[in-house]
This record gives structure tokens, C-alpha cells and sequence, in this order.
């Protein structure tokens, strides 16, 4: 899968905030003077308190603006969402999207993940390559959408990008990220159903959807993405925890006349398929995953559910 990068929160412990002398002893105050006199401002931002959302929840990126990564939850100036990873989501015009292209050598992201986490990000140049939106509110018994638009691919030399990349959902979302159910496609054409359990990944269902055969040559930036490109493809994932303590996920897709299309189904009944871990039952964060690409966003939707 992919690497995590190091956490970079707003206290900037890797940074001199009065100074702007990176604290790496080999590195020149020039860069630290950069970090300070870019395009961003490092000034500490004031965090927002989760609101409260109904069901049904409809988020239209309809408010201009950019929201930074953060190293918690509770550091996030958005009221409904946590940016994990990926630098900045930008939102415009209702679309929200990753950074795109190659970032600005003076933004910030760029500079900090040039020294937390290269190889994922091409020197920094690509904080995109790891982008994790987590929603501020907790579902259980849920049904979840958005649509995704492919703006280009990020063909980098990193060993975590593999054929598992890919436009994804995730549910049950635990606030440490090491347990969830997350379901989308892949870049190799599969969708895909999976659960990671206190750091381990198992996949639950798996089938190819888009036409095609990939090819990869680990290490290099040698690669394809059978996934549509150019088009908006919607995406939605219902999870639910049924009357005997099962888990069923349901994975849809939709078709470019509107219908949605079940394409993948699962059951995490904490069987041996799972490692014998127990399902991931309760309520818990919802969130959105893409992979080494430029991404659009438009609406994202979350429906209670009954089972």
C-alpha cells in the first residue's frame, strides 16, 4: 500500500516558528526564510469546532476557499472536514480538487514533504500523491457518493505506487486511521472492498470493471491507469452492521447515463478471511482516498441508512 507520511501539525516541530531556522541543523536559513516569506502564511490557524449534520448530508464545495492539511482533527479550520494528508484541498467554482501539477517550489507543503516523505511525493513536488479527506461527523449505518474526475496521473518512482492505487471510500474511519472499510477502483480496472484492522489490510472482494491489462515496472515511472480519465465517474458505498453483528458493504458505480450499478458486495463476519478480527461496528468517520493522481471532487453525499 502506501507509505504514511510523517505528521506535520500546526505546531511545526520541525520548524523554528520565531526564526524560521528549519531545526535540522544541515539545512540553511535560506529555506527556513522561504517556509516564512511564501505565498502562505505559516501564522497559526484557528481551528473549527465539528458542526452537527442531518441526514441527508450534502457537501457542494460551494465556498471558495483552501484547506490546509492539519496533524489532528481537532486542528482543522474546516467545520466539516479534516484534510489527513495531501497538502491542500482547494475548492472553487463547486468543485473541490488536489493540488494539481506540480506545486510552487515556495509552498509550504511542497517544502515539508520534500523532508518528511520524498519518495511518495517526488521530492515534495506532489503532495497530491497521498491525499486522505476525512469528514468531521460520524456515521454508521450509511450510504455515501461522490464524483471523481481524473485531471492527470502523477507517474512517480515511489514502490507505493502499485496496481492498489486508486479513487476510494472509506467508512468506519477509527480517528487513528489504522481501522476501517474503505471500497472504490483501482487503477488496474478492479473495484475493490477492503478492511484494514489496527494497521493490517485484508481484502474482502475483488473484480475487474474497467477493460484493459496493467502494467507496472516497479520503481520506474513506467506505468498506465485503466481508470477513465476526463469524465466524472461516481462512486457510492453503503455500509451497514446487520442484526447479527455482520458488516455488508455494497459498492456502486455510476453508468454515463445516471444509474447507479452494484458492482461489488461483501460481508465481514470476522472470519478467518479477516484474520479473525471482530467487524468494525458503531458510528465512525467517513472520508475520501485518491492515489499519485490530480483529482476534482464535486458533491459529496451521506445518507442514513437502515439495514
Amino acid at each position: 500500500m502506501y507509505a504514511t507520511p510523517i505528521r506535520l501539525d500546526n505546531t511545526m516541530t520541525h520548524i523554528s516558528r520565531t526564526s524560521g531556522v528549519l531545526a535540522l541543523g544541515a539545512l540553511t536559513v535560506l529555506i527556513g526564510t522561504l517556509l516564512l516569506s511564501g505565498p502562505e502564511s505559516f501564522s497559526k490557524p484557528t481551528p473549527s469546532m465539528p458542526i452537527v449534520v442531518t441526514s441527508p448530508f450534502f457537501y457542494t464545495f460551494n465556498s471558495a476557499g483552501i484547506l490546509n492539511e492539519a496533524g489532528t482533527m481537532g486542528n482543522s479550520t474546516s467545520p466539516y472536514w479534516w484534510l489527513n494528508s495531501g497538502g491542500q484541498l482547494v475548492m472553487q467554482n463547486g468543485i473541490g480538487e488536489t493540488l494539481q501539477g506540480d506545486v510552487s517550489p515556495l509552498n509550504r507543503w511542497r517544502l515539508l514533504y520534500a523532508l518528511s516523505n520524498p519518495v511518495d511525493t517526488d521530492g515534495g513536488r506532489h503532495p497530491q500523491n497521498l491525499f486522505r479527506l476525512v469528514s468531521k461527523s460520524t456515521w454508521e449505518n450509511v450510504s455515501q457518493e461522490a464524483h471523481f474526475y481524473i485531471v492527470a496521473d502523477n507517474f512517480s518512482g515511489s514502490p507505493n505506487r502499485n496496481q492498489s492505487n486508486g479513487l476510494l471510500l472509506a467508512s468506519r474511519y477509527t480517528g487513528d486511521g489504522q481501522t476501517l472499510y474503505y471500497a472504490g477502483v483501482r487503477v488496474d480496472g478492479t473495484a475493490v472492498i477492503k478492511k484494514k484492522y489496527r494497521g493490517t489490510y485484508y481484502t474482502l472482494a475483488q473484480k475487474q470493471v474497467f477493460p484493459g491489462t496493467y502494467a507496472i515496472a516497479a520503481g520506474t515511472s513506467t506505468s498506465q491507469n485503466l481508470l477513465p480519465h476526463g469524465v466524472w465517474l461516481g462512486l457510492r458505498l453503503q455500509t451497514l452492521t446487520q442484526s447479527n453483528g455482520n458488516v455488508t458493504l455494497a459498492l456502486f458505480v455510476q453508468s454515463s447515463n445516471g444509474s447507479w450499478q452494484e458492482v461489488l458486495s461483501a460481508t465481514d463476519d470476522g472470519g478467518r478471511a479477516v484474520g479473525n478480527t471482530p467487524p468494525i461496528t458503531g458510528a465512525q468517520y467517513t472520508g475520501v482516498r485518491t492515489d499519485f493522481m490530480d483529482v476534482r471532487f464535486d458533491t459529496f453525499i451521506a445518507r442514513r441508512v437502515s439495514s
